[in-house]
């Protein structure tokens, strides 16, 4: 027996211009992510470990939006509200594989930053090749390791009275609330595990940028501290979008949960997030923008 999603929307006509505009961002999401992953496996001047590592960023953000969004937008255009089991386990496993390991990415593109700029002549040997592909390994493993555990006990619990799901996925924290035994044990180790794979990272994020503040605050030249902080400022911007999201979901206190608040974050971090990323990247980076154009010029010569 399945479960419903009770959704993120109605059927009014303001309802049916937001999920226009979630559509498109969807769309623009998929477009832009899968444009960076191209133009960064295509361009040797992106063939390097900052870029690699931003490729994996947005290999997850796509398969993010893959997998929350189509399934919502099929209930949606079909009025429809049922998940399978199986269907529902594997949004959580994905949902959470694919925060927790993107928590570890920014962690190691936050180190990659640090030795950028704190130790520019031993970069290449700091940061090899090898090093890029364990930690981007390391990050889908850690993230793995997390969605299976807590996929895998949510759908455990007995689920005999309301199957309903008020959110537009199906999400951990939403599912256990309709089990029908005691998961005040599971809740406490899903708190605590979820404040690990958000905190541990973050650490690991303010002692790197922090130490990148130190060294920029002891260059002598202008230009270099503002080269510096360019560099910089694209990732911290997606930090602090990508945590503030999940701290909001996952951190606050279980008395100060609120269901329509919930589900107004989760549509931040799981629709909007994804798009913004890849434009956050883009917009002021002189070296995606001039693979573009090779890449546009290239296409019209065809």
């Amino acid at each position: 027996m399945g479960f419903i999603l009770l959704g993120l929307f109605d059927h009014t006509l303001t309802h049916q211009v937001l999920f226009s505009l979630v559509f498109m961002t969807f769309i623009a999401s998929l477009v832009g992510n899968a444009l960076m992953i191209l133009l960064i496996h295509t361009d040797p001047r992106l063939c390097t470990p900052m870029y690699f590592l931003l490729s994996q960023l947005s290999l997850m953000d796509l398969m993010l939006v893959s997998t929350i969004i189509p399934k919502m937008a099929a209930n949606y255009l079909m009025n429809s509200t049922s998940i399978s089991p199986a269907g529902c386990g594997s949004q959580i496993f994905l949902f959470l594989t694919l925060g927790g390991g993107e928590c570890f990415l920014l962690a190691a593109m936050a180190y990659d930053r640090y030795v950028a700029i704190c130790h520019p002549l031993h970069y290449h040997v700091l940061m090899s090749q090898k090093l890029c592909s364990h930690l981007a390994a390391g990050s889908w493993l850690m993230g793995g390791v997390d969605g299976l555990m807590q996929a895998s006990a949510t759908l455990s619990f007995p689920y005999c009275h309301s199957r309903e799901i008020d959110h537009f996925f199906c999400e951990a924290p939403s599912l256990v609330r309709l089990a029908c035994a005691d998961t005040t044990v599971f809740e406490f180790f899903m708190y605590v595990c979820c404040t690990l794979m958000l905190l541990i990272p973050l650490s690991l994020i303010v002692v790197s940028y922090s130490l990148i503040l130190a060294a920029v605050l002891r260059m002598h030249s202008a230009t270099a501290r503002k080269k510096a902080f360019a560099t910089c400022s694209s990732h911290l911007a997606v930090v602090g979008l990508f945590y503030g999201a999940l701290m909001v979901i996952y951190m606050r206190p279980k008395s100060y949960h609120s269901v329509g608040h919930g589900k107004v974050v989760s549509a931040f971090y799981t629709i909007f997030t994804p798009v913004l990323n890849p434009l956050i990247y883009s917009v002021r980076n002189k070296e995606v923008k001039g693979a573009f154009r090779n890449w546009l010029s290239k296409k019209h010569a065809m």
